[in-house]
């Protein structure tokens, strides 16, 4: 069994100790939350996908207006400023990305209040910049594509989405472990899914809303590990033209919450995509999107503000499967290491 396989399954374990670590926490969000009005993520790669997630939950679920940051702004611009009121998130698996790490120290000097996300412990770089650290317990991650710190960086975000007012129901956070458990041990079609990405040189990854983070995820675990040409885009984004691109060599890989207002749309987009003679791989959007694409991956059982931290494991199992079958070993993938550096 590879590295990343063993990993995929040790997540209901990491998130269960990782919610049991931060749910407690809470008030110390809310503290936060309090002397700031809007959000700024700082990430990249992995961590700028759950920062994605982060952005749609805290807009669509707690109101607060959020963006993403350019950390070159920072690091290379070395331009000031206004930060006053902001609540800057900073993302890293390890903690220790000079570049994130950097951003994380001028947000706080422009006058934003800081968090850090990382599995990398109370005594990283990062965590140590951070006026709250909230730190993961996913374990060591020895497998170069993330999958069981990904995850938990996902639980620690829910964690913040709470703490900053989001108006859902805390015990679907506690369901999630269970669910993911269950997504591991029945993924799905994943058979005929890896046959059908097999002797395809792209592909395209599309969803929308908060699903879009799992889309873009799904389609870097896919480049990282498989070499594919991954395209991930909102679904909106993909009818704007480059949905061209699909045809009888690109299939699209579609992804989609049950009981998600963009579900229908997605649904859709698979209706049409089949339609014009082209392969319509699915995960999760429950029997709907199922039968309107080629062959599935299964969902969550689980509210949409919690599903895409069950949404992304079968597409993790589907790239390791994959990788393998195209004789990659996915716990190494070429041109790649565990911490990456930027400038």
């Amino acid at each position: 069994m590879t590295k990343m396989r063993s990993e995929i399954a040790e997540q209901p374990q990491a998130l269960r100790a990782t919610l049991d670590s931060l749910l407690p926490r809470i008030d110390e969000v809310r503290a936060l939350g309090r002397q700031t009005r809007q959000l700024l993520f700082i990430a990249r790669g992995t961590s700028d996908n759950a920062a994605v997630y982060g952005r749609y939950l805290v807009e669509s679920h707690a109101g607060r207006l959020s963006a993403l940051a350019a950390p070159s702004i920072a690091t290379t611009y070395k331009r000031k400023l206004d930060l006053d009121g902001v609540l800057a998130v900073a993302i890293s698996q390890s903690g220790r990305t000079e570049e994130i790490v950097e951003t994380l120290a001028w947000a706080r000097d422009c006058g934003a209040r800081t968090v850090g996300v990382t599995n990398g412990g109370a005594d990283s770089p990062l965590a140590q910049v951070a006026d709250l650290a909230l730190c993961t317990v996913a374990g060591e991650e020895k497998a170069v594509p993330a999958t069981k710190t990904y995850t938990t960086q996902l639980a620690a975000l829910a964690v913040l989405a709470l703490g900053l007012g989001a108006e859902v129901d805390q015990d679907d956070l506690l369901r999630v472990p269970e669910a993911v458990e269950k997504l591991v041990a029945e993924p799905g079609d994943l058979e005929a899914v890896v046959e059908g990405l097999a002797d395809k040189h792209g592909v395209v990854v599309s969803g929308r809303g908060l699903a879009f983070s799992s889309a873009l995820e799904t389609a870097l675990k896919l480049k990282e590990a498989c070499y594919l040409h991954a395209m991930g885009l909102s679904y909106a984004d993909l009818l704007h033209g480059p949905i061209a691109v699909v045809d009888a060599d690109t299939p699209a890989l579609l992804v989609a919450a049950e009981n998600s207002p963009t579900l229908q749309g997605t649904v859709a987009l698979a209706e049409r995509v089949v339609a014009a003679g082209a392969q319509a791989f699915t995960i999760g959007g429950g029997d709907g999107l199922a039968r309107a694409g080629t062959a599935a991956l299964n969902g969550p059982d689980l509210p949409e503000w919690v599903a895409p931290m069950g949404l992304i494991v079968p597409a993790q199992l589907l790239t390791e499967a994959l990788a393998r079958r195209l004789g990659i070993d996915p716990d190494a993938p070429r041109g790649l290491n565990k911490v990456t550096q930027t400038d």
